[in-house]
């Protein structure tokens, strides 16, 4: 199954593999640079079904670094379009991830610190900027303190969602994808543990998800017709007191109503930096993450992406035999070996012959394959 096309709306990706966005924090002023086009373009030359770009701010203040990709502006969109046009040259489904930081907005990148700026951010040239988000409560000692939404704000970040997916449909990407997960603006608005608002956008679960929902029908209208809308969610806050995995059932259903076709089910990162810095009680093993995407799966009764510590095709396939998910996406293993997608399918036994491999490569390793067969090694 992991090989097998799958139809989403009007797109079909050629198999079921998807490379999660992963942030590079490598970007001039939002704008993608080379080391973005080889980063995904790799990916789909490794025979990925879909590629996704990583999260791309919809609004300069929705950056969770400097370094962060944009897409608030029409003139990213021709280094975007580049990248999708090549990507799917290679014949994978160029994707986008649409995002806004909210209050882990303006932070420092990883590799100084992923955390509240410094004095050395600022001898860098790395400046600080406002933050909305719904709570102005900031996420702890140093960091900077976000202004709640008003009722203006509402609208503003509604609209720039909107025109992000309009740019991203120009510049040629097939599967969009909204962040809802991991701390940033859309899941703060759904987690009791960052909302304090007393009015319509606070309290019950329906106040909670009143906003995501109009940013996902928002976007939904903006976006093509035939092309497909993925959310990712947190399925679980991993908190005390935290959104549950009864919520992003609830909200899933609420989603699909609102014309998703697929939910990203990861977790964490309301509190701290990162997910992988965050202090958890979910044991993180191989697949951890797949309870979440199989009850979504069953009780929403919508396509579910199943990521995190997947490591192996048969783990994989597996996971598609059982029902449990429709698509396995994978990100640091993608970052390990590029070429995971195709050596996957030769461990499955659905490549013999180097077929799936960009023929540029396939050619020559057909060649050597007898040699290797000689000698008796198993490749």
């Amino acid at each position: 199954m992991l090989f097998d096309p799958i139809r989403l709306r009007d797109v079909t990706a050629r198999n079921r593999l998807v490379v999660s966005p992963m942030c590079q924090y490598s970007a001039l002023d939002g704008h993608v640079t080379d080391w973005h086009l080889v980063h995904l373009g790799k990916f789909a030359q490794g025979g990925a079904g879909i590629v996704m770009m990583e999260a791309t701010a919809v609004e300069k203040r929705g950056r969770i670094t400097h370094g962060d990709t944009g897409i608030w502006d029409d003139a990213q969109i021709a280094g975007l379009k580049r990248i999708a046009e090549f990507v799917k040259g290679q014949g994978a489904l160029p994707a986008i991830q649409l995002g806004h930081a909210g209050r882990k907005a303006s932070m420092a990148r990883p590799w100084f610190g992923n955390g509240p700026l410094t004095q050395a951010d600022l001898d860098r040239g790395d400046r600080p900027w406002s933050l909305v988000a719904p709570t102005e409560k900031s996420l702890g000692e140093g960091w900077i303190a976000p202004r709640a939404f008003r009722q203006g704000d509402f609208e503003v970040v509604l609209a720039a969602f909107r025109n992000a997916a309009r740019r991203a449909h120009a510049a040629g990407f097939e599967v969009a994808e909204l962040h809802a997960a991991h701390g940033y603006l859309l899941p703060t608005f759904l987690s009791p543990i960052s909302k304090d608002r007393t009015d319509e956008y606070g309290g019950s679960l329906e106040n909670r998800m009143r906003f995501p929902l109009a940013v996902a029908k928002a976007v939904r209208e903006a976006w093509p017709a035939g092309k497909p809308l993925f959310v990712r969610c947190s399925s679980i806050d991993d908190v005390e007191g935290g959104w549950s995995l009864d919520d992003t059932v609830q909200l899933a259903k609420q989603l699909k109503a609102a014309g998703v076709d697929v939910i990203d089910c990861s977790s964490g990162g309301i509190l701290g930096s990162a997910t992988a810095a965050q202090k958890t009680t979910l044991p993180r093993v191989p697949g951890f993450q797949l309870p979440f995407a199989e009850r979504v799966r069953k009780e929403a009764g919508l396509k579910t992406m199943a990521v995190g510590l997947i490591l192996s095709a048969q783990q994989a396939e597996e996971a598609l035999q059982a029902g449990r998910a429709d698509l396995i996406a994978i990100g640091r293993e993608a970052l390990y070996d590029p070429t995971w997608p195709v050596h996957a399918a030769r461990e499955l036994g659905v490549d013999p012959d180097y077929a799936l491999w960009p023929q540029q490569y396939g050619w020559w390793l057909t060649r050597r394959q007898p040699l290797i067969e000689k000698a008796g090694v198993k490749r």
